[in-house]
C-alpha cells in the first residue's frame, strides 16, 4: 500500500485513497435526494459559518448560565454554598470530559455514514452512543450517591461547606443521567448536520435553569424552598427541558437518527460501534482532562506569585474563555464536515474545508484577541474593578498570552480534520507534550532567570510546541492509512 498524501491546505489536489471500497446504500424511500443537515454540498465559507454560529451561541450561553447560577448561589446562600458548587463541579467536569469524549466520537461516526447515505448504519452509531451513556450516567449515578462524602473528602473540601457540597453532589449525581443523553443526542444531531436544533435546546436549558435556580433555592407558595439542592434540582429540570425538546424536534420532523420499532435495540451498546466509541472517545476525553489538570498546575504557580497574580491571572481566564470559543466551535464544525465528507467520497473537500476552517478561526481569534488586547482596561475592570491594583499585572498579561490563543487556533483545526478521520491519539500526545514539557518544562527553566514572568511567557510557548509539532504531522500525512473509509455495518471491512 503507498503511503498517503497529506490533504493540501491551500490548492484543489487530486483526491487520494478513493472512498469508499463498497458503493454507499441508498438511501430510504422516504429520505429525500436534497437532504436537510447535509454538509457535503455549497459553499464551504457558508456552510461552516452556519453550521458554527449556533455552537458558537450555545457554548456562550452555556458560560452565561453557569456563571448566573453561581450568581443566584452567592448571593442567596452564601460563600460557602458558591464553595461547595466548586468542589461538586470539578467532579462533574471529569465525567463530562469522558462524555464529551464519547460523544465527539459518535459525532464523527455518524457524520461519515450521513455522507453516505447509510442512514440505519448511523442510527446505529448514534444509538449506540446514547446507550453507552446511559449506562455510564446510571452507573456514575449510582457510585456518586453511595460515596459521595468519600470524593469530598478525598478532595479535601473545607469542613464548612462539605454539608453543602455533600446535599448538591447527591442530587447533582441522581439527575447526571439526563444531562448526560441530552448531551449525546445533541452531538449526534451534530454529526447528522443540525446545530441549530442544539442550540434551541441550550436556549430553553438556559432560560429553565434561570428561572428555578431562584424559586427552588428560595421557595415561594407551595413550593418548599430546597437551599442548595434546588439548583441542583433545577440544573437537572432544565437538561430534562432540553432533551425533551430535542426528541420532540427528532420525531416531530420525522429527522434521520429517530429510532422508531426494532431499532430501539440499537440503544442496546455493542458491536463495531461501541469499539470505535470507545477507542476513540477515551482519547478525546483525555485531552480534555489534560488541558484541565495543566490549567489546575498553573493555578497554582500563579498563587505563589501573590494575591494581585492571582486576581490578574483569574480576570484574564474569563477573557480567555471567550476567546476560544470561536475556534471550538469552528473545530467542530470542520470535524463535522470532513466526516460527512469521508463518507461522501469528497476527498478534495477536505482539504477545503480544512483551509477555509483555518483561516476563518486565525481571522475571527486575531480580532477578538485584538479587540482584548486594545480595551484591557475596560474589560477587565469588569472583574477587577478600575483601580484594582491587579490591574496593570492583569494589562501586562494580555499582552503577553492573549496572542498564544491565536496560535493555538491552528493546531485545533488540524486536529478537527485529523479527528474525523479517526486520528486521536498523537493529538492527545502532542497535547501533552505542549503543555507538560513544553509549557511546564519552559516555567521550570526560565523561572531562575525571569522569576514571575516565567509563568506567562510559557503560555506562547507551548502554544508554539503544539503548532511546530502538529502542523509537520498533519502534512506528512502519513495518518490518513487505514483510516479513510467507515466500512458498512455487517460489511467487511477493505
Amino acid at each position: 500500500m503507498n503511503e498517503a498524501s497529506p490533504i493540501p491546505l491551500g490548492e484543489n489536489a487530486a483526491e487520494t485513497q478513493p472512498l469508499p471500497q463498497t458503493p454507499p446504500p441508498r438511501a430510504p424511500r422516504d429520505m429525500p435526494e436534497t437532504l436537510r443537515g447535509d454538509l457535503t454540498q455549497g459553499p464551504i465559507l457558508r456552510t461552516l459559518l452556519m453550521f458554527s454560529i449556533p455552537m458558537l451561541i450555545s457554548s456562550v450561553l452555556q458560560t452565561l448560565n453557569g456563571s448566573i447560577n453561581a450568581i443566584w448561589v452567592g448571593r442567596l446562600l452564601g460563600e460557602s454554598a458558591l464553595a461547595a458548587t466548586a468542589n461538586a463541579n470539578i467532579i462533574m467536569f471529569m465525567l463530562f470530559a469522558l462524555v464529551i469524549g464519547f460523544g465527539t466520537a459518535t459525532t464523527v461516526r455518524v457524520g461519515q455514514f450521513f455522507g453516505s447515505r447509510d442512514f440505519d448504519t448511523a442510527r446505529q452509531n448514534f444509538g449506540t452512543g446514547v446507550g453507552f451513556c446511559i449506562v455510564l450516567g446510571i452507573a456514575t449515578a449510582v457510585v456518586g450517591w453511595l460515596f459521595a462524602a468519600d470524593i469530598l473528602r478525598l478532595l479535601g473540601t473545607p469542613a464548612a461547606s462539605a454539608a453543602m457540597a455533600h446535599a448538591y453532589l447527591q442530587v447533582v449525581f441522581i439527575t447526571i443521567p439526563f444531562g448526560v443523553v441530552s448531551m449525546m443526542v445533541s452531538m449526534g444531531m451534530r454529526g447528522a448536520g443540525d446545530s441549530k436544533t442544539p442550540l434551541y435546546a441550550m436556549i430553553l436549558t438556559a432560560a429553565v435553569d434561570v428561572v428555578l435556580n431562584p424559586l427552588l433555592i428560595m421557595g415561594l407558595g407551595p413550593v418548599p424552598a430546597l437551599g442548595i439542592a434546588g439548583s441542583a434540582m433545577a440544573t437537572a429540570f432544565a437538561n430534562i427541558a432540553g432533551l425533551g425538546y430535542q426528541l420532540w424536534r427528532i420525531y416531530s420532523q420525522d429527522l434521520p437518527l429517530r429510532l422508531r420499532g426494532a431499532e430501539f435495540r440499537y440503544l442496546i451498546p455493542g458491536g463495531e460501534a461501541l469499539r470505535y466509541v470507545v477507542t476513540k472517545g477515551i482519547p478525546m476525553g483525555a485531552q480534555m482532562l489534560l488541558a484541565s489538570s495543566a490549567g489546575l498546575v498553573m493555578i497554582g504557580l500563579v498563587n505563589r506569585e501573590g494575591l494581585n497574580a492571582a486576581a490578574a491571572y483569574g480576570a484574564s481566564l474569563q477573557l480567555w474563555n471567550y476567546l476560544q470559543m470561536p475556534a471550538f466551535a469552528v473545530s467542530s464544525a470542520v470535524s463535522a464536515m470532513v466526516a460527512q465528507a469521508i463518507g461522501a467520497n469528497k476527498h478534495k473537500r477536505v482539504g477545503d474545508v480544512t483551509r477555509v476552517g483555518l483561516y476563518a478561526t486565525v481571522l475571527m481569534s486575531l480580532v477578538l484577541a485584538a479587540l482584548i488586547v486594545l480595551a484591557d482596561r475596560p474589560l477587565l475592570a469588569l472583574f477587577l474593578g478600575p483601580e484594582s491594583p491587579a490591574m496593570p499585572i492583569a494589562q501586562h498579561i494580555q499582552l503577553v498570552c492573549t496572542w498564544s490563543f491565536v496560535l493555538m487556533c491552528v493546531s485545533m483545526i488540524l486536529s478537527g480534520t485529523m479527528r474525523a478521520y479517526g486520528v486521536v491519539v498523537v493529538p492527545m500526545v502532542i497535547m501533552f507534550v505542549a503543555l507538560y514539557p513544553g509549557r511546564l518544562g519552559f516555567y521550570a527553566l526560565a523561572y531562575p532567570y525571569i522569576g514571575g514572568e516565567a509563568v506567562w511567557w510559557a503560555y506562547p510557548f507551548g502554544s508554539a510546541i503544539s503548532v511546530l509539532l502538529t502542523v509537520p504531522y498533519y502534512m506528512r500525512g502519513r495518518w490518513r492509512r487505514g483510516q479513510a473509509a467507515p466500512p458498512r455495518q455487517g460489511a467487511p471491512a477493505a
